[in-house]
């Protein structure tokens, strides 16, 4: 018995974590594409969309990163807003760390700084569903994901060079595609028993993200907003 269950446990290779990140795949490539035409339209170059990609390596710091940089902020507001936008990574990191303890620092260093909303999605399923995650299928998932983001945003950085005006085509709008469609496929893949538990959340989320705006700037809306309707979550599904 112990034996059919070992079988049916995702191996822990690196070959696996390439298998898994295959269907995020076509997400990291439109929306790269989309990034670098829209670089490409806020007057960076094609080096340094590929530089932002390979050194942020996060879509929605990376395209905000263009606007400030069109509207001409100055640098340290440019970083300071970045670094507030990512300090979702923390919490996404501290969810799958308990899984990576016997690992080393420089190891988990490496597990947290790939990490992605899309390959943490990928993460928590597959902790939900098995109770574990390995090292090699972790390094597999992060570099395929991280691999295909920089190829897709310099191919689209080319592109970019002769698409002046990407508002047309609708790629300023990539970015809010892709975080609506993340949560459609998450909720679909809710038990119906928690669906409206979850519905009920996104609603307080909004609520919150309305008051808050008042008093405050939106990234520090979004990320107060976040901490306190994830505790609410958690301690209601007590």
């Amino acid at each position: 018995m112990e034996q059919i269950e070992q079988k049916s446990l995702t191996p822990d290779t690196f070959l696996q974590g390439i298998k898994d990140c295959v269907p995020t795949l076509l997400g990291y490539i439109s929306i790269g594409l989309a990034f670098g035409v829209v670089g490409i339209a806020s007057g960076i170059s094609v080096l340094e969309v590929f530089l932002l990609s390979v050194l942020v390596y996060a879509g929605s710091a990376q395209f905000i990163f263009c606007g400030l940089y069109l509207a001409g902020a100055p640098v340290t507001a440019v970083i300071v807003t970045i670094f507030i936008v990512n300090l979702r990574h923390l919490l996404m990191s501290l969810t799958i760390a308990p899984y990576f303890t016997k690992y080393s620092t420089l190891r988990n260093i490496g597990f947290g700084t790939l990490l992605t909303d899309e390959t943490f999605g990928v993460s928590v399923v597959a902790a939900g569903k098995e109770g574990r995650l390995g090292g090699k299928w972790m390094d597999g998932l992060n570099i395929t994901a991280y691999t295909s983001w920089i190829a897709a945003c310099t191919v689209g950085g080319i592109i970019g060079q002769w698409m002046p005006d990407p508002e047309k085509w609708g790629l300023d709008y990539a970015l809010v595609a892709m975080f609506v469609a993340l949560l459609v496929l998450t909720l679909a893949s809710i038990p119906k028993e928690k669906l409206m538990h979850y519905i009920k959340l996104i609603g307080i989320m909004i609520i919150s993200m309305y008051g808050m705006l008042y008093f405050m700037p939106g990234h520090l809306a979004v990320l107060l907003s976040t901490m306190v309707v994830a505790t609410i979550g958690v301690v209601l599904e007590k």
